[in-house]
């Protein structure tokens, strides 16, 4: 009999790229909030970076965590809308080896209730690169507390547990 475990619980090391040409470390209140929210969850946060939006330096960022073994989830930051400057998802997403489409869905109908119509705007996204997750979020506080909070903690253990499986 197979056990579907939902229940599982795993403490992950992430990586986190935040995508923008004006944030730093000081201001960037996105990344602070992926930080805490991680590291309260009990998650080890081994790498932050900041990074402009251009596709090669996003793809040399991506593949560096991709390659790096210790590194199970990678969370982006930015790069999601439909603004010329919004690359992180064409840049990220043809990497993966499956994608996870739902997450997307869901993380816009969460959204639908907090911002309304907009949120169809955001091309939110995961999949899996090898045994990794990769979640590209809007560079939003609010969004990424939003797929923190209501998606990625919650769901975590059980989606290590199914990729690693």
């Amino acid at each position: 009999m197979h056990e579907h475990r939902r229940d599982q619980k795993a403490k992950a090391v992430v990586a986190l790229m935040i995508t923008s040409d004006t944030r730093t470390p000081e201001n960037d209140e996105t990344g602070k909030t992926a930080i805490k929210l991680l590291e309260e969850a009990g998650h080890n946060v081994a790498a932050y970076i900041i990074i402009e939006n251009d596709a090669s330096k996003i793809e040399e960022t991506f593949n560096g965590f991709a390659n790096d073994e210790r590194i199970q989830v990678v969370i982006t930051s930015g790069g999601t809308g439909i603004g010329s400057k919004d690359m992180t998802v064409d840049t990220v997403s043809p990497l993966f080896d499956k994608e996870l489409p739902g997450f997307g869905e869901l993380f816009r109908r969460f959204s639908f209730d907090e911002i309304g119509e907009t949120a169809m705007f955001s091309r939110a996204t995961a999949g899996v690169v090898g045994r990794k997750l990769v979640f590209c979020l809007p560079g939003s506080r609010g969004a990424m507390k939003t797929a923190l909070n209501k998606i990625i903690l919650p769901g975590l253990g059980h989606m290590l547990w199914e990729v690693n499986r």
